[in-house]
């Protein structure tokens, strides 16, 4: 959900913030960070949809929980930063609440799996690694 909202937000804000008399959207220097955030904040939601429906059909889901929660984790963080850079020094501002996330975003990478939890996961369950620990 956050990825999505700091992608909404950014394209948002780069539609209607205007500089030198165009909007900030117009430019590829803006457009593709958020284009970017939102197709890895996409990724990261076919893979949790991969995974409840292994998950709904009782089959072994552990990889792909992980996974999804790895990638959510970290789409939503990088749509984070790309957001906060979209806005600016606006984007320190309480009413637009991008920082208040942006600070809250940051704990999906270490709660309630951290992300070298799941790097062990994979690198032990799929790829047959020796436990690391």
């Amino acid at each position: 959900g956050d990825g999505y909202w700091f992608s909404a937000r950014a394209t948002e804000y780069a539609n209607r913030r205007e500089v030198f008399g165009r909007l900030i959207g117009s430019n590829q220097g803006v457009q593709f960070p958020i284009a970017d955030a939102y197709m890895k904040v996409r990724a990261a939601d076919l893979m949790r949809y991969e995974a409840a429906s292994l998950f709904d059909a009782g089959l072994p889901c552990g990889a792909e929980a992980n996974m999804a929660k790895y990638l959510a984790a970290k789409a939503s963080w990088e749509a984070a930063n790309t957001c906060l850079q979209t806005h600016g020094g606006f984007g320190f501002a309480c009413e637009y609440d991008v920082e208040r996330k942006f600070r809250e975003t940051r704990l999906y990478q270490v709660a309630p799996i951290s992300t070298n939890l799941i790097y062990s996961y994979i690198a032990e369950h799929v790829l047959e690694l020796p436990r690391s620990f």
